[in-house]
């Protein structure tokens, strides 16, 4: 296979070594703030530069958007001084409490907000943040953490644990070459200090993006030998942030439908299921259905997916996790196994807001390989973090369409707490009328049966690797190693002519002016109530939601989804299931959307961690 074209390269930030503590806040952290470090040789040094929510920059003294040593330095300096004090300025940030004179008490608030804690260590539910402060204390390092998920996926992925029905299934391959990247990481971290806020974090990855170390099956046992020479390009942006590419995430095979079902490394004919961590007799949704289960299971510390008509939200809903469903156009597709080019697109699926926003950093940019990226020019800001506010639903228009709500009990009754919570935290909830094309919008098919074929011949041709037989569809059938109760779906869409597909996604075909118009009127709803995004709910519980799951890639337009509760034994349906709230934006609002998000995570917490899948002894 060819090489193909890469993004540009991350940019390596500069870093800003933390000065000498002083005598006098060396006394201070020895008697009053015992967690802080006795010396700037015991901090790890972070980089300048947007990478972190403003929570973790506000309070910072020295102009590098962050609290290091070098803030805690300037305060311990200024102790003692007030308004009148000459130097007021320079610290007048600091004083936190707003009481006009710098104290402990503000040096302990400033010290509060370093990525840096020397407390035990959790890996149960560790967000990147407390990964980064964990790592930059010494309390553990990337190759610690990521032999703990290994160790985690050998125990829980392939067994059925107590209480328990049927395995996970949520990883198809575990990179030999991890351990190696983790130890990479932590020299970076030696020399350079915190370089990212993904440097050491070990990520899975759906086994759709090609990976230079792992086979890229595509869930098909029919492409068990694609190794591939490179990197997708969103694979290759997490790597230059540093990150651990950890696994492969099993999923729907070639990424058709939301039930998980693979054939990647088995007997021909045979297939497993992905289950949910919380039931597992159901299903962990799909198609990227291992990344929602391991994800959620703490098998990853975070995981990317891809959605052509729900493959990232289904999952997320159904594990409580927080997904993001890109602006097609935001990152690229190039070295994604792909479905329908027209819909496709790779995003983040994680435990919290703030990862998914430091996952979506590392994987965005302008890839010649994928043209369709060109449309982001000018529309990216440097950071999703800066984005992660807590009033950012203080003010904000939230609209909702009440057909698109439904009439299943767990989630109207969710959806009633969800409103009251928006308008509580001062939100204006907007009841929608939408006009009569709107259903045509949430109708319009996906464009996996007549896309398929023609695109997955161009990943043929530019990545598959030689030693694959199975080259075609035709192939595929013939080799038996598939899902074999999908041999009329392979069927149908190998009889997919050039003429139908170009009627249907060509410049001109239906599909083509259908996401266009389904663009353009949503666009107009939001903005003719001046609206910052359309709520409503990503699923039911372990189900879907009529056709909302449509609204986004029938757009093209981003959509992030956020735990909003689960059932109980009142409503009647499944108790304990997760059920996501949707948020839809304009097109590149991704900041806007995660910001809205984290404002009700942070007011909510509704997500819960699988009881089945605790610590490891």
């Amino acid at each position: 296979p060819r090489t193909s074209p890469r993004k540009s390269p991350v940019t390596t930030r500069p870093v800003r070594t933390a000065a000498a503590t002083t005598g006098a806040f060396a006394l201070l952290a020895a008697s009053t703030l015992g967690a802080l470090p006795a010396s700037a040789d015991d901090v790890a040094a972070v980089p300048s530069g947007v990478m972190l929510a403003p929570y973790y920059t506000d309070l910072d003294l020295t102009g590098d958007r962050q609290v290091t040593q070098a803030d805690l330095d300037v305060v311990a300096e200024h102790l003692g001084e007030t308004t009148a004090s000459p130097g007021w300025s320079a610290v007048a940030t600091a004083d936190v409490d707003a009481d006009g004179v710098i104290t402990v008490t503000d040096l302990a608030a400033v010290s509060g907000r370093m990525i840096y804690d020397d407390g035990p260590f959790d890996l149960i539910e560790a967000t990147t943040v407390d990964m980064q402060s964990a790592m930059n204390a010494g309390v553990t390092t990337s190759v610690e953490i990521t032999q703990a998920y290994i160790d985690r996926i050998a125990a829980y992925d392939s067994t059925v644990v107590p209480g328990g029905a049927r395995p996970l299934s949520s990883i198809i391959t575990v990179n030999d070459e991890a351990l190696a990247a983790a130890a990479a990481a932590d020299t970076v971290r030696a020399s350079q200090g915190m370089t990212s806020m993904l440097l050491g974090v070990p990520v899975a990855v759906k086994d759709n993006y090609d990976t230079l170390d792992m086979p890229t099956t595509g869930g098909c046992g029919c492409w068990d030998a694609n190794q591939t020479s490179t990197d997708a390009a969103m694979v290759g942006g997490l790597r230059a942030e540093g990150a651990v590419i950890l696994a492969k995430a099993s999923l729907d095979e070639f990424a058709y439908g939301f039930v998980s079902e693979f054939s990647a490394f088995q007997p021909a004919g045979s297939t497993r299921l992905v289950a949910s961590p919380y039931d597992t007799t159901k299903s962990a949704g799909g198609s990227s259905g291992g990344t929602g289960s391991s994800v959620s299971a703490n098998l990853a510390g975070l995981g990317f997916g891809t959605d052509t008509g729900g493959s990232i939200r289904i999952p997320s809903t159904y594990n409580q996790l927080v997904g993001v469903r890109p602006t097609v156009g935001l990152t690229s597709r190039d070295g994604i196994i792909p479905l329908a080019l027209s819909q496709d697109t790779g995003g983040p699926m994680t435990r919290s807001v703030t990862d998914a926003a430091v996952a979506l950093d590392a994987v965005v940019g302008i890839d010649p390989a994928d043209p369709v990226t060109l449309e982001q020019t000018g529309k990216v800001p440097e950071s999703y973090t800066a984005s992660l506010d807590v009033d950012a639903l203080d003010g904000a228009r939230i609209g909702f369409v009440p057909s698109m709500i439904g009439t299943n009990p767990t989630n109207v009754r969710l959806w009633a707490q969800t409103r009251a919570t928006l308008e509580s935290l001062g939100a204006t909830v907007v009841e929608i009328t939408p006009p009569a094309q709107f259903a045509a919008v949430l109708n319009e098919g996906s464009g996996s049966t007549n896309e398929f074929k023609h695109d997955l011949a161009v990943y043929v041709q530019n990545h598959l690797a030689p030693e694959v037989t199975s080259r075609t569809i035709t192939d595929i059938v013939a080799s038996g190693a598939f899902v074999t109760s999908r041999t009329g779906i392979y069927q149908q869409r190998d009889a997919v002519t050039e003429d139908t597909y170009q009627a249907w996604a060509g410049p001109l075909g239906t599909h083509t002016t259908q996401i266009e118009a389904g663009h353009v009127l949503v666009t107009s709803m939001m903005d003719s109530q001046d609206l910052d995004a359309i709520a409503y709910p990503s699923g039911t519980p372990y189900g879907t939601q009529g056709t909302n799951m449509r609204l986004s890639p029938n757009t093209g337009m981003p959509a992030v989804t956020v735990p909003m509760g689960q059932a109980i034994p009142a409503d009647g349906t499944t108790p304990g299931a997760g059920v996501n709230l949707e948020l839809l934006g304009r097109d590149y609002s991704e900041g806007d959307l995660l910001g809205l998000a984290y404002s009700f995570e942070q007011a909510t917490h509704l997500r819960t961690t699988p009881a089945l899948y605790g610590a490891l002894d």
